[in-house]
């Protein structure tokens, strides 16, 4: 569920390309419905010699069966580990004798296969795409393998606080949802796992109509369309029904979990559901999450870190996600001081509510939401990453420019009330991951 301070708004920072664009810029890219449901999204990109191909299905851990979690996870590793007509070696023999990179991953919503090549090398490249998301070989003794790589992957995190941390939480406040389950899945419901299942589960969640194929770079729109009708148009929309998944809602139930490890410090998560990018309190939200615990001017960095010197980190972050979403405060400490940290957590949490931010606060927040934060879209790969992303959560391709417009109109008066809404510390659901003792 968790992820670093670097990831804080993800999609906020992916926004930042557009940011610096003067008014009446083009359009980010041409959208359009292929006649199977496939929604393609190009941008032209002439002057970059790289092009960078994404194609996202609703295919994620969200849709992994109780007793199969990892599965999506699992179906992401072995994707590109040989098809119909090649090899896994043979793959990545063809793709990195061009000097291009073939990848492919699940996440908590979608499997993505992701593709950079040169321009000269793209008809090679895309007919491994369409290979490998049409007709994946799913090979008996790949998913063996790396069901031994991902069980393995897993016991080494589990030596690590915050993944603990993070997993616990994230089971909390996610409760009842497949949200509360980790993408990778655990151990044991790895070691479940077979050929069959990872077969069964392509099968159903691989489809045309969920899917978004975004390529960018030296190409144009009509290029594009025609490369990706001549491999993806025949791909047949099935007549059944997508795959549902019930919103997360949160429980009213709030639970504390304090997990024992002999440590010398502890690790101290707080968590609650918030809102999805959708929702008009996603801005203040972010807004009210940096002057929190964002950035080293944060006011949980400036009491817990700086003023007393409790934490060896601390901050907070927003988490949204197509079918719910997590805000979350973390810090690290020596272990004899945690509960003094927990306090003061608790005690900022409830004077976001109480007090108003200042106007430096609010300013320093703004600026870098909107023009500093350090990831740019400045590579083919991270725009075809956004446009996918916000397409899959129906954004809209205009999501940059309303973001800046919206982060920008975000008042103190805006934040108090979020704070006010999201922030009571008896909201939240907290995992300790230490020495109790």
């Amino acid at each position: 569920m968790m992820t670093t301070r670097s990831s804080l708004t993800l999609l906020a920072a992916l926004a930042s390309l557009l940011l610096s664009e003067p008014a009446g810029a083009a359009p980010l890219a041409h959208r359009e419905v292929l006649p199977n449901g496939i929604v393609l999204l190009v941008a032209e990109r002439p002057a970059v010699p790289i092009v960078a191909v994404r194609v996202l299905m609703r295919a994620g851990a969200v849709y992994d069966p109780a007793d199969r979690a990892g599965l999506a996870n699992l179906t992401g590793a072995v994707l590109t580990r040989g098809t119909a007509k090649r090899t896994g070696p043979e793959l990545d023999s063809a793709i990195e004798f061009v000097g291009g990179s073939l990848q492919a991953g699940a996440g908590r919503d979608n499997l993505t296969v992701s593709l950079t090549a040169q321009k000269k090398d793209l008809t090679l490249g895309l007919d491994l795409v369409s290979e490998v998301v049409l007709s994946p070989a799913l090979p008996d003794g790949e998913v063996t393998r790396k069901v031994s790589e991902i069980q393995a992957a897993i016991k080494r995190s589990d030596e690590d606080p915050g993944t603990v941390a993070a997993r616990a939480l994230g089971r909390l406040v996610f409760q009842g949802h497949p949200y509360g389950s980790p993408v990778e899945g655990t151990r044991e419901s790895v070691a479940r796992l077979t050929r069959d299942d990872v077969v069964k589960f392509y099968r159903e969640h691989a489809r045309p109509d969920t899917t978004v194929i975004a390529v960018v770079g030296a190409v144009t729109v009509d290029e594009a369309r025609r490369e990706i009708m001549a491999r993806f148009g025949s791909w047949t929309r099935p007549t059944d029904a997508l795959a549902s998944v019930v919103p997360a809602t949160a429980s009213a139930s709030k639970r504390e979990e304090t997990v024992k490890r002999e440590l010398t410090q502890t690790t101290i998560m707080f968590g609650r559901q918030a809102v999805l990018q959708t929702d008009p309190d996603y801005f203040p939200l972010s807004v009210a999450s940096y002057v929190l615990g964002g950035g080293s001017a944060s006011r949980l960095y400036t009491r817990v870190r700086e003023e007393s010197g409790l934490a060896y980190s601390v901050y907070s972050w927003v988490s949204p996600w197509r079918y719910g979403s997590s805000f979350a405060v973390s810090a690290q400490t020596r272990t004899a001081e945690a509960p003094k940290v927990v306090a003061m957590m608790r005690e900022e949490l409830a004077r976001m509510g109480r007090e108003p931010v200042s106007d430096r606060e609010l300013a320093l927040a703004k600026q870098y939401l909107i023009g500093s934060f350090p990831m740019r879209l400045d590579t083919s790969g991270k725009v075809a990453d956004f446009l996918v992303a916000v397409e899959d959560r129906g954004l809209g391709l205009d999501y940059g420019d309303r973001y800046k417009e919206r982060i920008g109109k975000v008042t103190a008066a805006d934040v108090q009330r979020v704070a006010v809404k999201y922030f009571p510390p008896t909201s939240f659901d907290l995992v300790i991951v230490g020495d109790t003792k």
